[in-house]
């Protein structure tokens, strides 16, 4: 559902430039006591044609964070804005990261190096700019998973641990520390238009729509950029609450200072993926009132959506704001049904729509897990397993038999395992434990090349 990575030749960019000094402050890094390296991405490393740096230099650039040559000489500290559970909050922006550098992949995208637990920045209020290892462990496995299930996600480029005690009011303390580097289409947020609409900046929401369409978009602005850029955001957040919901993935925290222009996934806090198809399922311990539940993840990003329409009010007319802001319902359902045959190695058709309500139904009223789900139906009628004769399964058997299968749907051996591949809580907390009381990584790694095969097999 994703782009194929493709092998580069390193292509250091520094676009941003564009937008400063109004858009984010120079820092520097944490000075930490110890840099040892614990996983490096050399994977994604060869997008962006980083794959031939030493251990050493790696640690040198993602630990000490030496600039990468030709790219941004020194780290920049995003400012922005947004609404925290729909509360508006003018006092944020990086207060534990920052963007490292900017370069470009074998397509010729622009992209972002952004770290997580780099220090202190002018943002970081009362907290202490360090990121724990478990989180950047837990941001490993969310990546890589979203991946191989289709989801345009930023990537976990490297952690390294940083000899560091942190002390944290809703874990285990004192805890590892570690600095993160992740991958990504761009660190521009909703939340910084919403910043420069807040500072009533129309020149600065001008510079940042121009350099979305442009440099993310690949785009010449039209004669409505405004309304031109939201609508490109309003196809792509569409896509990402779909793809949200066929992986069976709740974010947990959707504030629109978490949704990036590019509509791509990225930060991921108390994420989990659901067990089974339960609307109010939710990741965040302090989610009370279930804003950003399962169920309700189109509706939290469709609202994030509306608050960049507002902001953009100032620089174009509310008509064809609300025109572009009208489409995503149908943008999303579209979205659903494309990405949930998919997944189910099955063509889209006339019928997919009802297949999909009855699949739904099905694992509801079954407590049938959506990763088992998936994984049996894979190719459709033809993989049908005796044991979804139960009546409830009935609609969805009658509608899944008038799906045409891909041709290569179920070739690869990993539909051969009787289980799938998950990624429920206990086994991250089981991975953790595993690095936490042993440092033993190898359940990691070894997940990690599980997603991986899961991820081939869905092509």
């Amino acid at each position: 559902m994703s782009q194929t990575p493709q092998a580069a030749k390193y292509r250091p960019a520094t676009q941003i430039d564009a937008l400063m000094p109004d858009i984010a402050d120079p820092v520097a890094a944490a000075d930490f006591p110890q840099t040892i390296l614990r996983y490096r991405n050399d994977r994604a490393a060869a997008d962006v044609g980083l794959d031939y740096l030493s251990d050493d230099a790696w640690i040198a650039h993602f630990g000490r964070f030496a600039p990468l040559e030709d790219s941004l000489p020194r780290p920049l500290a995003m400012r922005y804005h947004g609404h925290q559970f729909r509360h508006y909050n003018p006092d944020i922006g990086d207060g534990r990261g920052f963007l490292f550098a900017q370069l470009r992949d074998g397509y010729g995208r622009l992209l972002d190096l952004g770290t997580k637990g780099s220090g202190q920045t002018p943002y970081s209020r009362f907290g202490d700019g360090r990121l724990t290892l478990k989180g950047g462990v837990r941001e490993i496995l969310a990546t890589e998973m979203l991946e191989a299930l289709g989801v345009d996600t930023s990537r976990t480029l490297s952690i390294i641990e940083t000899g560091e005690a942190l002390e944290r009011n809703d874990e285990p303390s004192p805890t590892r520390g570690a600095v993160m580097v992740r991958l990504s289409h761009s660190h521009i947020r909703i939340g910084t238009f919403q910043r420069a609409a807040y500072l009533d900046d129309k020149a600065l929401l001008e510079r940042l729509t121009d350099y979305a369409l442009r440099h993310l978009y690949d785009e010449a602005p039209g004669t409505d950029p405004a309304a031109q850029l939201l609508g490109r955001v309003v196809e792509r957040t569409a896509d990402l609450a779909a793809s949200y919901m066929v992986a069976g993935f709740v974010h947990g925290v959707l504030n629109s200072d978490n949704i990036n222009v590019t509509g791509e996934s990225f930060d991921y806090g108390p994420w989990r993926f659901a067990p089974y198809w339960d609307p109010a399922f939710t990741a965040a311990y302090f989610d009370h009132g279930g804003l950003y539940a399962f169920g309700r993840q189109a509706e939290a990003i469709h609202w994030d959506v509306a608050q960049l329409a507002v902001s953009l009010r100032a620089i174009t007319e509310t008509e064809p704001l609300v025109a572009q802001l009208e489409r995503f319902p149908d943008l999303y359902g579209a979205a659903v049904q494309r990405r949930f045959c998919w997944r189910l190695g099955v063509k889209e058709s006339a019928q997919s729509g009802s297949m999909i309500e009855a699949a739904v139904r099905g694992m509801t009223q079954t407590g049938t897990s959506i990763d088992q789900f998936f994984h049996d139906w894979r190719g459709g009628i033809s993989a049908r397993p005796a044991h979804y004769d139960d009546a409830a399964w009935g609609p969805f058997r009658d509608s899944i038999a008038l799906c045409e299968p891909e041709p290569d749907a179920r070739t690869h051996d990993y539909w051969r395992d009787a289980q799938p591949c998950s990624m429920h809580i206990d086994e991250v907390e089981a991975i953790w434990s595993a690095i936490d009381q042993h440092d033993d990584w190898e359940p990691l790694h070894h997940k990690v090349a599980a997603i991986r095969r899961m991820g081939a097999a869905h092509g």
